[in-house]
């Protein structure tokens, strides 16, 4: 695979791309027609394109009016994955029809040019790199006029009625769409060794994309009064997912930063364990109950074999080697040094996973999904291990590459690991040490609530012994640490509002006042927002947790997606994008609010 980089990219803001996938891959497509980021043929996949991370050699395939724009408008189509973009010039409309069907044998990405009204003139200008830029491929006319491109592994074929016509290190075609005219593109994706792919047809394409997105969403349950943001989310989750495994990545790209130029850039394209116990409670809340086994399905084969070898993430298949390096030929967006491929985060000590993968467990238990053996004798081995690993500092949720502490948040979900593997207990028939579990977990609430609390500050604090916050705090009542009434869960919201609120949102901590081993600088945290407005809900404080999320969903862009982060200053999203994390807080926040409505 390779990216399809517009130049413009440098310069165009986060929230000007939209996605679309076909469940195996995905690509964002520019409010300027341009795909600027395709994954071939895994998300994951090291021939995968350099998503807005550098300029027009990089990669980009751009569909639009070779003529000044007066307006350009875009939304999907109702309940689906489908993108149109429409133009208007001054010579007439058109729109661009982006999507990708459910994958079978082949991915592909078809872009339907439909004339509106007028005459519209068009270019479309066709850069192809594979390996992040990297790998100009070697491009062939194929007798039928279609063009073959071909570097190492990787293949695609370019089908168009278009005229073609080659102009340097690019392919390139310029064409009139007149009112009520259609002008297709298809690219299809294939392994270099095999025949080529056969022709797909697509309109007949259109309409199959159309109903599978529609007959899938058509499960969801949900009836509250927003509606259309949760049901954009729930789509957004299932194209982030990978159907041979039933895993789910935190977004589609790579190194988009946290702060523009800085060095907070990360590669998000795996399935972290952390997101486990809230996605499975977004899709049971919502009825999506076969995609939630399929998730649990993964993190248990994901999870298998001995517990100190458990990791915080891991690859599409359960890959367990992601190791991190440097692309150091991309400049990044924003010019955000260094660019990513693979995480080495995914060896930190992160205790915290242990109560995530157990409350995981907890959810899909309550929810009714089935259940095995090996699952309980698994659980027992992971609580085995935490009940000598409890006490050790680690590196956090936040993947601190400064010195490990003994975080609070994390020894308040080792508490919940016992917590709700307790709970499975009681309520099944299960041969497990429940004294000893029982023990353990008063153990650790004492010992949270004498070392990670300060009486002076009257709040809870980052690590024992800091006087720094941190949002992940916000967890404590809504995992059932402490009641949302309690004079301390009280006091910590009270100073996180004080100490990390930024225009009405919520930063993860101060990065200027935290050995986090990077320079400082980030944008508040989405999720974390939602934590807040959850902990409101709790509290009693309804109008307030209300007004907080409408300010939260404002912050999507005009097709529904909310990336990692959000820069209050400048308007701008930030971070990876679409992230699953930000979605999945607003699904369960906007349940939890209609449900108490």
């Amino acid at each position: 695979m390779s990216p399809i980089l517009n130049k413009a990219s440098r310069t165009a803001r986060i929230e000007d791309y939209a996605l679309i996938g076909d469940l195996e891959t995905a690509a964002l497509v520019g409010k300027d027609g341009s795909v600027d980021w395709l994954c071939w043929p895994r998300f994951d996949s090291a021939a995968c394109f350099a998503a807005l991370l550098g300029d027009a050699e990089n990669g980009r395939w751009l569909l639009a009016p070779s003529i000044p724009v007066r307006r350009t408008r875009r939304h999907y189509r109702k309940d689906t994955l489908i993108l149109e973009t429409e133009f208007e010039t001054s010579e007439g409309s058109v729109t661009v029809t982006d999507f990708m069907p459910p994958r079978e044998k082949h991915s592909d990405l078809v872009r339907l040019v439909h004339g509106n009204r007028g005459h519209v003139p068009m270019k479309m200008e066709f850069v192809l790199r594979f390996d992040y830029g990297k790998s100009i491929p070697w491009v062939t006319r194929l007798k039928s006029g279609s063009l073959r491109a071909i570097a190492g592994p990787n293949m695609t074929i370019l089908r168009t009625p278009a005229p073609l016509r080659g102009e340097g290190m690019k392919t390139v075609a310029e064409f009139t769409v007149k009112a009520g005219e259609t002008v297709p593109f298809a690219l299809t994706y294939e392994s270099s060794h095999l025949s080529l792919p056969k022709a797909i047809e697509p309109k007949v394409a259109l309409r199959q994309t159309e109903t599978f997105w529609r007959d899938w969403i058509r499960v969801c349950k949900y009836r509250g009064p927003w509606k259309d943001a949760v049901t954009r989310s729930l789509i957004t989750l299932k194209a982030l997912s990978y159907w041979p495994t039933g895993g789910i990545i935190a977004a589609p790209t790579t190194s988009l930063p946290e702060f523009p130029g800085g060095t907070r850039n990360w590669d998000y394209r795996f399935c972290w364990l952390r997101d486990a116990s809230y996605t499975l409670q977004a899709l049971m809340k919502a009825a999506f109950y076969e995609e939630a086994e399929d998730w649990r399905d993964w993190l248990l084969r994901a999870i298998a074999g001995s517990p100190e070898q458990v990791q915080i993430m891991y690859g599409l298949a359960g890959e367990r080697d992601l190791p991190e390096r440097e692309l150091g030929w991309l400049a990044g967006y924003r010019n955000s040094r260094p660019v990513h491929a693979g995480n080495a985060a995914a060896k930190q000590l992160q205790l915290d996973v242990y109560g995530e993968v157990t409350n995981a467990l907890y959810n899909a238990h309550c929810g009714g999904l089935r259940e095995t053996h090996a699952e309980e004798d698994l659980q027992i081995a992971l609580l085995d291990h935490l009940e000598r690993i409890w006490r050790k500092p680690d590196n956090g949720i936040w993947e601190i590459r400064g010195p490990r502490r003994r975080f609070t948040y994390s020894k308040v979900m080792a508490w919940l690991a016992f917590d709700r593997a307790i709970k499975i207990a009681e309520q099944s028939d299960c041969n497990c040490p429940l004294d000893r579990w029982r023990s353990i977990r008063e153990e650790i609430h004492k010992d949270v609530c004498e070392k990670g609390y300060d009486a002076r500050l009257k709040s809870f604090v980052q690590y024992y012994g800091s006087k720094e916050l941190d949002a992940s705090l916000l967890m404590i009542a809504k995992v059932g640490f402490l009641p949302a009434t309690d004079a301390r869960v009280k006091g910590t919201v009270r100073a996180i509002e004080r100490q990390l609120m930024q225009k009405g949102f919520v930063l993860r901590y101060r990065t200027e006042r935290t050995e986090d081993g990077l320079p400082p600088g980030e944008g508040v945290f989405l999720a974390c927002s939602f934590w807040l407005a959850d902990n409101y809900l709790l509290m009693g404080k309804r109008a307030k947790a209300k007004r907080l999320f409408k300010k939260l969903l404002a912050l999507q862009n005009e097709v529904g997606l909310l990336s990692e982060e959000y820069d209050p200053k400048e308007k701008r999203q930030l971070g990876n994008f679409p992230q699953a994390f930000s979605h999945i807080a607003l699904i369960n926040t906007a349940f939890d609010l209609s449900r108490r409505s």
